[in-house]
C-alpha cells in the first residue's frame, strides 16, 4: 500500500498518509521533547522507540514517561539501530537529539539500518564525517533532514519567494543575527545543560557559532538564494571566563561578491530569540524577526512599506499555505514551525516509498548537503578567528 494517498504537487493541498510513520529517539533531553510535540502535531507521526539515556535503569524509566513499550527502549543506539530495523513494525525514521560529539555515530548507525534520519545542528564536529554521512545517505537511499528549524516558518518560505520572483531586484547586502540573553548571568554556564555546550570534547571547536551561528548563517543563504562564499570573523567571550566563545562577529560574502554582516551572541540582555534578517536590494528590502514571526516588512523603495502576515489569504502563496494551521490573527510559532519540518520530513519519505519524483521546490526542509555546509562554515570561522579575522573561504 502506498504511503501518501494524494497528488504531490505545488499548489495542492499536502496529501494524507495512509498510515503514520514510526519515530525513534536518541537523546532524551528537553529539545527531543519539543520536537516530539511539533511531530505529533502533524498527525503523521508515533513516536514508538527511544534510546533515551546510555543507562539502562534511565532509559526503561525515561520510556515508561515517553509510554514505549519496554522491549523498545533502549541504551545504545546501536542496538537500537539494528533491533528496529529487523522488526516488522520497525521505525521508519529517528531524530538525534543528543550533544553534538554523539550526532556522527549515531546518524551512521541509523544510515547504514536503513533507516531515515532527523538530527540537531550542527551535524557532525568535523567536516570529513559530514561527507562520509553525506555518501552513506546516497548508498543506502536514506532521507536525512537537519534541524534548521527557522527555514520552515511560513513567512520566511513567503520571503524566500518574494525574492525569488525578482521583487528586490539585484540584492545588494544581506545581514543576519541571533542575539540572546541567557548566558549574560556568571552563573548561567554552570547549569548541565549547558555545560556541555562550552565543552569543545562535546561541543566542538566552537559553541555561540556551532549553535546559534549556524542558524542565522543557513538562513541568510536559504532566503536570498546566494551562497555565503567567504568570512572573516572575530570570537569573544564577553561575559565570565569560558572555555569556548559565547559572541562572534563576522563580516560575510555570498555569491557576486555581495557583501554582509552576520554577529551571534548569547550575552544581549533584552533579546530571548532575537534572530533577525535583512535584505536589500536595487528595488526594495524585506526585515524579518523572529520574536515577532508572523510579520514580514517589504519595502519597495518609494512606496509606503508593506507588513504581510501569517495566514491564509492576502499575499500568502498558496503552496505556502500548506504550512499554515490557522487563520489570520490567530497566533502560531515555534512548535508550528517544527511541525512544518516533519511535515516536510514525512512527505520526503513517502515520495522515496512509493518511488514519487518531486516537482522542484515542492519540499524545502533542510538537507543533510545544507547541514555539511554548516560544518564548512563552522570550520572557515573558527580559522578566520586563529588568524585574527582574515578573511578565509568556505570551502
Amino acid at each position: 500500500m502506498k504511503l501518501l494517498s494524494g497528488t504531490c504537487a505545488i499548489g495542492a493541498p499536502f496529501p494524507p498518509q495512509t498510515r503514520r510513520l514510526r519515530l525513534g529517539i536518541v537523546g532524551g533531553g528537553r529539545i527531543s521533547q519539543t520536537q516530539a510535540m511539533a511531530a505529533r502535531l502533524t498527525d503523521r507521526w508515533d513516536i514508538l522507540a527511544g534510546a533515551l539515556s546510555s543507562d539502562s535503569s534511565k532509559a526503561a524509566a525515561l520510556g515508561a514517561q515517553w509510554h514505549l513499550d519496554k522491549e523498545r527502549c533502549y541504551s545504545d543506539y546501536n542496538i537500537m539501530a539494528k533491533s528496529e530495523s529487523e522488526r516488522a513494525d520497525g521505525i521508519d525514521a529517528v531524530m538525534i537529539t543528543t550533544p553534538n560529539h554523539l550526532h556522527y555515530d549515531a546518524a551512521k548507525a541509523f544510515i547504514k539500518a536503513g533507516i531515515h534520519v532527523i538530527c540537531e545542528k550542527p551535524l557532525t564536529n568535523h567536516y570529513s564525517q559530514a561527507e562520509e554521512l553525506v555518501s552513506l545517505c546516497e548508498e543506502h537511499n536514506v532521507i536525512f533532514a537537519v534541524c534548521y528549524v527557522m527555514s520552515t516558518f511560513p513567512m520566511i518560505r513567503q520571503a524566500r519567494k518574494i525574492i525569488k520572483d525578482g521583487t528586490l531586484g539585484t540584492i545588494n547586502q544581506i545581514h543576519a543575527e541571533f542575539m540572546q540573553d541567557w548566558m549574560t548571568s556568571d552563573t548561567g554556564a554552570d547549569a548541565p545543560h549547558v555545560k556541555w555546550r562550552l565543552d569543545p570534547a562535546q561541543s566542538g571547536p566552537t559553541s555561540c557559532v556551532g549553535d546559534i551561528g549556524t542558524h542565522a548563517a543557513h538562513l541568510a543563504q536559504f532566503v536570498s538564494g546566494l551562497q555565503m562564499t567567504d568570512l572573516r570573523a572575530e570570537f569573544h567571550i564577553c561575559g565570565a571566563p569560558k572555555p569556548l566563545e559565547d559572541t562572534a562577529f563576522m563580516m560575510t560574502r555570498f555569491d557576486h561578491k555581495v557583501p554582509g554582516t552576520l554577529m551571534a551572541t548569547r550575552l544581549a540582555p533584552g533579546n530571548r530569540g532575537g534572530l533577525r534578517l535583512r535584505i536589500f536590494g536595487s528595488k526594495g528590502g524585506l526585515e524579518w524577526d523572529l520574536e515577532n514571526c508572523e510579520r514580514l516588512k517589504l519595502t519597495i523603495f518609494g512606496q509606503p512599506d508593506q507588513i504581510i502576515t501569517r495566514g491564509h489569504g492576502h499575499g500568502i502563496s498558496k503552496h505556502i499555505e500548506n504550512l499554515v494551521r490557522t487563520g489570520r490573527g490567530f497566533p502560531e510559532g515555534l512548535i508550528e514551525a517544527w511541525g512544518n519540518l516533519y511535515t516536510e520530513f514525512a512527505l520526503a519519505i513517502g515520495a522515496r516509498m512509493d518511488n514519487i519524483t518531486l516537482e522542484e521546490g515542492y519540499l524545502s526542509y533542510p538537507t543533510i548537503e545544507e547541514g555539511a555546509w554548516g560544518i564548512q562554515f563552522i570550520e572557515a570561522a573558527v580559522q578566520s578567528h586563529q588568524k585574527d579575522g582574515r578573511w578565509t573561504a568556505i570551502s
